[in-house]
């Protein structure tokens, strides 16, 4: 019998042809792979970032908190949201309004449509108060309460019925929306708190990339950026525990801007989501370099509100206005509601 050693053994051919098998398939396998490239569009980064440290970002907060006062005209869009996880958003009318605020807290605000009043509302920083003008009779209110409660919402006595028209079902809802808009939201977003050397309180930072919809001017319909942002966030630790109060979004593209602030209760629940646009110079006199339109979202509450100035030169900056200024009486004689009254009558109950 014929004897080979190891490096010379022959191999059977059912082997080799295994061998070939797989090694084709392999190489076919691997052409897929490596050989034929198809394209996608995916997001553009939007360059050039600008780098910044903790103190920066303070700094810029500040800058906004150094307004003192404001007042003008504004448009003003109002939002439902209530439908808001079904995909279905109720956006009303844009109306006119003339707003006044003063640090700390203070707010007068009137809303018309076509030179009418639907509502005005007022905050001396502590109380607040809200006229409900628009509609019948039986819609119409005057809402009074503490800035620093947590209210149920409010709703109209009378529920809607088919026999209603749209008209009706509009004026209800929007009724309804008035009531339970509080004017201390709007001094939270256009008075921005300022960020002093406190203890109790400690300043986190780090970067975010979003992807976001395209709204440069020239920009394709449908098209997506990536956008870099810093975050700034806002923890208090007087209670022993760290709870994040606010959190900072900065616009890192081409400088540094105050995008976004959020805000949130002792329990981590959102309450506000603030965005601010457009910043330009604002007032004639004074004046201040501002976002010119300013969004305000709460999603306990089911609305969105956005507010743009209508003349950027007519903006009247840091002017000093008496108390009386932010008081609103109830001159109409109109039904009062005391929210105040209200929940204590609950808490009793429970």
């Amino acid at each position: 019998m014929r004897k080979y050693s190891d490096a010379n053994r022959i191999v059977p051919a059912p082997l080799l042809l295994s061998v070939f098998t797989v090694s084709v398939l392999l190489l076919t396998s691997a052409c897929g792979l490596f050989g034929t490239k198809r394209k996608i569009q995916v997001p553009q980064l939007l360059t050039p970032l600008t780098e910044a440290d903790k103190g920066r970002l303070i700094q810029e907060v500040n800058r906004l908190s150094t307004v003192k006062s404001i007042h003008s005209k504004v448009d003003i869009q109002f939002e439902d949201t209530s439908f808001a996880s079904s995909g279905i958003a109720d956006q009303y009318r844009l109306v006119d309004g003339t707003i006044t605020l003063q640090r700390p807290g203070k707010i007068y605000l009137v809303i018309q449509f076509t030179f009418v009043d639907i509502a005005q509302m007022a905050s001396d920083g502590e109380h607040f108060s809200v006229a409900v003008l628009k509609g019948d009779d039986k819609y119409k209110r005057f809402v009074k309460g503490t800035n620093s409660a947590v209210y149920p919402s409010l709703e109209t006595e009378e529920p809607t019925t088919k026999n209603q028209n749209e008209q009706q079902k509009n004026e209800k809802v929007t009724v309804s929306a008035l009531s339970n808009l509080r004017p201390q939201h709007l001094t939270d977003a256009f008075m921005i708190r300022p960020i002093e050397a406190n203890n109790s309180f400690i300043y986190a930072q780090s970067e975010f990339f979003q992807e976001e919809a395209d709204n440069r001017r020239n920009a394709n319909k449908n098209s997506r950026i990536m956008r870099g942002y810093y975050l700034l966030e806002e923890f208090s630790t007087a209670s022993g525990d760290a709870k994040m109060l606010r959190r900072f979004w900065f616009d890192r593209v081409n400088g540094i801007r105050l995008a976004r602030v959020q805000s949130y209760d002792d329990r981590g629940k959102l309450i506000t989501d603030v965005a601010y646009f457009n910043e330009k110079t604002l007032g004639s006199s004074a004046t201040a370099s501002l976002p010119s339109r300013v969004e305000i979202t709460r999603p306990q509450d089911q609305y969105k509100l956005s507010i743009s100035y209508q003349d950027s030169t007519s903006v009247e900056l840091n002017r000093e206005y008496t108390p009386k200024a932010f008081v609103l009486e109830n001159k109409w004689q109109l039904p009062e509601v005391d929210l105040d009254a209200q929940l204590k009558k609950v808490t009793a109950n429970q």
